[in-house]
């Protein structure tokens, strides 16, 4: 048999990579005939370079920015012999980058720091994942970063590139803004957000930030107010567009900078070799930390599942919790290991004894 293990991360339990890793060594240990392949998915947040840069041949650059509490952090990007390179938000602006919550003066700066560094580096294009990011500042510090620059009403250069500034934001000059690279900027995204409103970036991802009721009302009036400011400046990027207020409104400032939006998922299927793969596959093991109804509304899994109806090929679910029925079989880790903090205490255990049991159990 010829079975591809393609997961999204378990969040806080274990990374794609490590998932596949292990879900692959259980369904060898009962099937060590099998030919199984590895392919760790993400859905454009947190784990997506992992995941690019498992299935070809790039080159690692590590460089030190401003993380979102504006201390320096540590941060990655690849690039490939083509050119096209990888910046991965959460590396370097990235909510578990925070001792503590601040969505208020959390920035955005060091991504842009990092694009500044692919584009010194004369990157043909670049890929950029939104998501897991700490602050919602529109993208203020991204921009900023890129050599944009911002004033007050008394013409005063403002240096505190953070949601809790941008109400002093008056004008923007943007002649000294670094243009994006010839091949152009993606950016993937794993929400239809706009920029503000109900549905907008403040309100949606501001309480997984630590932004109560006041806060949220707060950082989307500033959020309206920065659209406004880019407006008058010249910028077109509408800020209803889906996807605008992807990690706290970056996607918006990306948009203004000249990128286009794509579903995370599927440029990873794509890049990561999964999509091709699935055709020629005998099954296909997907899964992450729940499976539900959001599992089937454009998240990493309901897409691959959705590949592989279409290919005709079976696909089994590997979750530490099932909450709706899956198309063909799932696996909970929380039945396997009987409660769930066993499970959580062993997850790469129990995601061993899923890929066993799957094997077991199926074929």
């Amino acid at each position: 048999m010829r079975v591809l293990v393609a997961p999204d991360s378990f969040k806080g339990s274990a990374s794609a990579s490590d998932a596949a890793r292990a879900v692959a060594a259980g369904w060898r240990s009962a099937r060590p005939h099998d030919t199984v392949i590895e392919l760790p998915q993400a859905d454009g947040g947190e784990g997506t370079l992992d995941a690019i840069a498992a299935a070809g041949s790039w080159l690692s650059h590590r460089v030190r920015v401003t993380g979102p509490d504006r201390r320096s952090v540590y941060a990655r990007w690849i690039c490939n012999e083509n050119g096209s390179a990888v910046v991965e938000l959460a590396e370097s602006s990235g909510i578990t980058l925070m001792p503590a919550l601040s969505p208020v003066t959390a920035t955005s700066r060091g991504t842009g720091e990092m694009l500044e560094r692919a584009l010194d580096s004369g990157v043909h294009d670049v890929q950029i994942a939104l998501g897991g990011s700490a602050s919602t500042d529109g993208g203020f510090g991204l921009l900023c970063a890129l050599g944009l620059r911002a004033f007050d009403s008394r013409g005063r250069l403002l240096d505190d590139a953070t949601a809790g500034a941008l109400d002093a934001v008056a004008t923007v000059d943007a002649t000294g803004l670094r243009p994006p690279p010839v091949g152009g900027v993606v950016a993937l995204v794993d929400t239809t957000a706009p920029l503000f409103g109900p549905h907008g970036a403040a309100y949606v991802f501001g309480p997984q930030k630590g932004a109560g009721p006041a806060v949220r009302r707060y950082l989307d009036d500033r959020l309206r107010h920065w659209s406004d400011v880019l407006a008058a400046a010249g910028f077109t990027a509408d800020p209803s567009t889906p996807g605008t207020g992807a990690a706290g409104g970056v996607g918006y400032a990306l948009l203004c900078w000249g990128a286009r939006f794509t579903s995370g998922a599927d440029h990873v299927m794509r890049r990561s070799g999964l999509r091709d793969r699935i055709p020629g596959a005998d099954l296909v093991l997907t899964g992450e930390g729940r499976f539900d109804d959001t599992s089937l509304n454009g998240k990493l899994v309901g897409r691959v599942l959705q590949e592989c109806e279409s290919a005709g090929t079976p696909a089994m679910v590997i979750a530490g919790q099932v909450g709706v029925d899956a198309p063909g079989h799932a696996v909970s880790l929380v039945d396997l290991a009987g409660t769930v903090d066993a499970a959580l205490a062993e997850p790469l255990r129990w995601l061993r004894e899923a890929g066993a049991a799957s094997a077991r159990r199926e074929y």
